[in-house]
């Protein structure tokens, strides 16, 4: 039903609630017609509207048969008759945060690879196999510091600050500058990485202690590999990933250069709506 029945749109609503360009109001104006219609709070769902912009559903709900029976409604009860369209209002500038000019594009996946206690339970069975995915911007300045045979301070930082952290299971918290205990990053004249990262919360409720390896490959100044893993042990969980296995972890971090064929490479870091613009200046000269 979606590829031959529905236009399916998929965004982050963080970014879409907080615009003040026609696309930003566009669907600030759906949302205010179901149950979440304050803009400051989450409006994440899924919405079955018409082109003109007129709410026909709303849900929640992860349940797939639940979201079907909407459609199946949507598709019967739906008018045929044209409808006015709702009125965006003007062109204005949209929060600037898009994919900075020679700036490389890096898959990121988390896995927990132990530690939970068994479940029969579908949902937390699905959680417990789940894989995290985030997106980690290389900029040109830092390219060409690998180009060079260093491994440029922003970028580790960058790394292990936004990347190092236990997605699987939600939009996990992020470290901070003073929450790095240790970090050492070596690219060796091969293009071999290694190193190490200690992160830790000041009450030692939440931390992560890892080993860095990989390697990292330039074709005239371009950036052709970048392959590194994280792996080592994380304690913790944040408000919006509970359940994590109880006591240390084992936890693995993946990065390689993303393909352009997959549209997920076009998501904006999670990062950015952590330390918003900062996220840009972080190696960006």
């Amino acid at each position: 039903m979606l590829q031959t029945n529905f236009v399916p749109v998929a965004f982050d609503q963080w970014y879409q609630r907080k615009e003040e360009d026609r696309e930003g109001r566009f669907y600030q104006q759906i949302a205010r017609q179901g149950p979440r219609d304050d803009m400051k709070l989450s409006t994440q769902g899924f919405y079955i509207l018409r082109a003109n912009g007129q709410l026909l559903h709303y849900s929640n709900s992860r349940g797939p048969e639940r979201i079907k029976s909407l459609m199946q409604q949507a598709l019967t009860n739906v008018s045929s008759e044209p409808a006015e369209p709702i009125q965006a209002g003007d062109q204005r500038p949209r929060i600037p945060a898009n994919q900075p000019p020679g700036a490389v594009v890096i898959q990121v996946n988390t896995k927990v690879l132990g530690g939970y206690p068994e479940s029969d339970a579908p949902y937390r069975q699905i959680m417990q196999n789940a894989v995290g995915r985030d997106n980690l911007w290389i900029y040109a300045a830092e390219i060409e510091q690998l180009a060079e045979g260093q491994f440029p301070d922003s970028l580790a930082r960058k790394l292990v600050r936004f990347h190092a952290v236990d997605n699987t299971r939600g939009e996990a918290p992020m470290w901070s500058d003073r929450q790095i205990e240790s970090l050492a990053i070596q690219m060796g004249s091969d293009g071999a990485v290694q190193g190490s990262v200690n992160l830790a919360t000041d009450d030692g409720k939440r931390s992560y202690r890892a080993d860095i390896r990989g390697h990292v490959e330039l074709d005239q100044g371009a950036l052709t590999r970048f392959d590194l893993v994280l792996k080592g042990e994380f304690v913790g969980q944040g408000r919006f990933t509970p359940g994590a296995p109880p006591g240390a972890f084992p936890l693995a971090v993946a990065l390689r250069i993303a393909s352009d064929r997959d549209v997920a490479s076009q998501v904006r870091p999670q990062a950015l709506k952590a330390v918003g613009p900062g996220y840009l200046q972080m190696g960006a000269q």
